[in-house]
């Protein structure tokens, strides 16, 4: 079984720091909290980001880590304008190979 975070934001300001951040942050979550898959684009002052995951355990650990309620705060606090974040179960998937 796998879940989906989709987050969706209204972009404020994105500074260096947060780009800084951004990759360290998507780095932690691949690395120590079991993230499956993780992309993210910004389209003018839209940002949407989806990340996999195979437990709601998971996420909640994510959800909790220092780091990540640091980046959280600095996300209300200076990028963001607002925000939205959706869980949800995964519960088909289809994919079609690529042709060579």
């Amino acid at each position: 079984m796998t879940f989906i975070v989709i987050f969706r934001a209204r972009v404020r300001e994105l500074d260096p720091e947060y780009s800084e951040m951004a990759a360290r942050m998507r780095e932690l979550a691949l690395q120590q909290f079991g993230c499956l898959e993780f992309h993210s684009l910004c389209e003018g002052d839209d940002e949407i980001a989806l990340s996999y995951w195979p437990s709601e355990e998971h996420i909640r650990a994510w959800k909790a880590h220092a780091d990540h309620l640091q980046a959280q705060r600095l996300g209300r606090e200076r990028w963001y304008e607002s925000y939205t974040v959706e869980v949800a179960q995964l519960t088909r998937q289809y994919r079609h190979p690529r042709s060579a």
